[in-house]
């Protein structure tokens, strides 16, 4: 076999037990790996409430990871979502993903749960189940030096053990599982921390075949401005998007009331740069190298975290976003939904949160003190239980990232259809809308949205599976990574043929959510945004967005994505993409 290492590893945490099981090669051609095929070992568990017993967690790799392929070093965790009640997953760098391989697995699966906190060590094929109870209530980073030199490794922090609905893993002290709440599951298992080596090779199929794929995709990134440009994200990290979305009007200010940031120019990847001086590092084989951290270990914040705790909550303490930031890796909680949960705190209570209340709060939170106990269960609860739900600026319950849907209609229904709630990365359609390629879109339109968002949603399902990184896709295109996974497993695939596979992890997706429920009522938008223009003076109109006319572009999303009118799924079209029932 190659590509795959053929094993995945099955962990009982009830009684400390432990085994090994060989998937068959079609399931893995069906669903490929990372993505895709934690999506299939779930699918028969996702009725069960998150934090049953039996709901498993999943960490998988793909068959990509531990080879030479460009931007191959992430992993896939997956579980029913804590915060949501969707299917819950998170891409995710380090080092993982490629221990994992190593180590001989194409993914673990983890059921039961402990008597006590506890943690899993992987060291090739020997699994051992330590009393992490002396860990108790550790931050990420204090766990993460503890446990040097025992490989790659996955913490939860004091978030989850306290409850917090949007709980994050941090993988190798620096790169964060978030969204959904994955690290809530954990803790739900009584599991602090996973590590992972191993010594084994990936066996690849042709490897003159894999070099030459990648450098066919090595010079596309190398002529690609946003990538490895002298403002691209290479240089700056993905904060290069910050004052892109702010001169287009599409950064979320002061709780989505607005759509730009006055003070942006003071925010932004550059002054954070300048001030701080970060070396550049990423993921497990990339060039490039989005990740910046400083000499002192201090991370540098993503650009949603960059954005989210300066313009959504009307900050302009540069200090404050990097104490927030590092607070919310070493809590282990999402940076995102915690920034937006303060913002809709801030609307609710009426008070501009100063930086000192910013990070005093982000500490509550995590250790479900005072009003932070309510905060930690997400925006949509905390709204919910003060009388005003229309301040949570949520989909299927879970926070917006930093792009405001008014300011470009794709993401409108990027947010709305995303399987997992509010998410950009789902069909990540600024390409399109605002970078313009591989055209020029009409970001204020909704024509050609719906069949847009169903190709980059098919197309972010398949770069979730092999496993590789959604920004390659800014140049590369599926028939590049078709050459690849080609190379290295042998199976001669198309670019189409890829597409097919993302399809049908989308469908499967969209029947795990039916199947707790999920119609097109939970496929929507806040009221704001149809609302409330985004911002207005003599010479800029960023208008609310017609109702209409993304109720019938949702309806020709649903068309595109073969659903019944109602968003459910088609048994017809499941069983044609190779799904049988739930």
């Amino acid at each position: 076999m190659y590509g795959w290492c053929g094993k995945i590893a099955r962990i009982h945490l009830t009684d400390q037990s432990w085994r090994i099981e060989t998937p068959d090669l079609d399931v893995l051609k069906t669903f490929i790996g990372g993505r895709g095929l934690a999506g299939y070992y779930i699918r028969k568990k996702i009725t069960l409430d998150w934090n049953h017993p039996d709901m498993p967690l999943l960490l998988f790799a793909g068959p990509l990871v531990n080879t030479r392929s460009p931007t191959s070093g992430r992993m896939t965790i997956m579980s029913r979502s804590p915060l949501t009640g969707t299917i819950g997953d998170s891409s995710v760098g380090g080092s993982f993903g490629f221990q994992l391989k190593k180590a001989g697995f194409d993914g673990i699966i983890i059921t039961g749960k402990s008597d006590r906190l506890c943690g899993i060590e992987i060291k090739d094929n020997h699994i051992r189940i330590s009393d992490a109870s002396h860990l108790k209530g550790r931050e990420t980073g204090d766990v993460h030096s503890l446990l040097k030199g025992r490989g790659s490794t996955a913490v939860i922090g004091p978030a989850a053990e306290n409850g917090v609905l949007f709980s994050s893993a941090i993988i190798d002290g620096h790169f964060a599982a978030g969204r959904s709440g994955i690290g809530l599951t954990f803790a739900s298992k009584n599991l602090k921390y996973i590590t992972i080596r191993g010594t084994g090779k990936t066996k690849v199929f042709d490897r003159d075949s894999l070099s030459s794929a990648r450098e066919d995709i090595f010079r596309l990134t190398s002529a690609s401005p946003i990538l490895l440009g002298k403002f691209g994200i290479s240089r700056f990290g993905t904060g290069a998007l910050y004052d892109l979305m702010d001169a287009r009007h599409m950064m979320p200010t002061e709780n989505f009331r607005r759509t730009q940031f006055d003070q942006a120019f003071k925010m932004n990847a550059h002054a954070f740069k300048k001030k701080f001086k970060p070396r550049n590092t990423g993921c497990r084989g990339c060039h490039i190298l989005c990740k910046k951290i400083t000499k002192d270990q201090t991370s540098m914040p993503e650009f949603e975290t960059m954005s989210h705790f300066s313009a959504l909550l009307d900050n302009t303490d540069i200090g404050a976003v990097i104490k927030a930031n590092r607070i919310c890796n070493e809590m282990g909680m999402d940076t995102i939904s915690a920034a937006a949960t303060l913002a809709c705190f801030s609307e609710i209570s009426k008070k501009k949160l100063s930086p000192k209340s910013v990070v005093s709060l982000l500490m509550d939170i995590g250790n479900k003190e005072g009003v932070g106990a309510e905060l930690g269960q997400g925006a949509a609860r905390y709204a919910e239980r003060c009388g005003r739900s229309n301040l949570a600026m949520v989909v299927k319950g879970q926070e917006l990232p930093a792009y405001d849907p008014r300011g470009a209609f794709g993401m409108a229904l990027a947010y709305a259809t995303s399987s997992r709630g509010g998410c950009h990365l789902r069909a990540y359609p600024i390409s399109h809308e605002i970078l313009r390629k591989p055209v020029a879109t009409n970001r204020f339109s909704f024509n050609g949205k719906a069949r847009m968002i169903k190709i980059g949603e098919d197309l972010n399902a398949v770069a979730d599976s092999l496993t590789a990184c959604k920004f390659i896709f800014f140049a590369a295109s599926l028939e590049e990574y078709a050459k690849v996974y080609t190379a290295v497993t042998g199976i001669k695939t198309s670019g189409q043929d890829l597409f097919k596979v993302g399809e049908r992890i989308c469908y499967n997706e969209r029947m795990m959510n039916a199947a707790n429920g999920f119609t097109e009522k939970d496929d929507d938008l806040p009221d704001r945004f149809f609302s409330m223009p985004g911002y207005t003076d003599e010479d800029i109109n960023i208008k609310p967005i017609d109702k209409d006319a993304f109720l019938t572009a949702r309806s020709s999303y649903y068309i595109a994505r073969k659903l019944n009118k109602d968003g459910t799924p088609i048994l017809k079209v499941a069983r044609e993409l190779g799904l049988e029932p739930i």
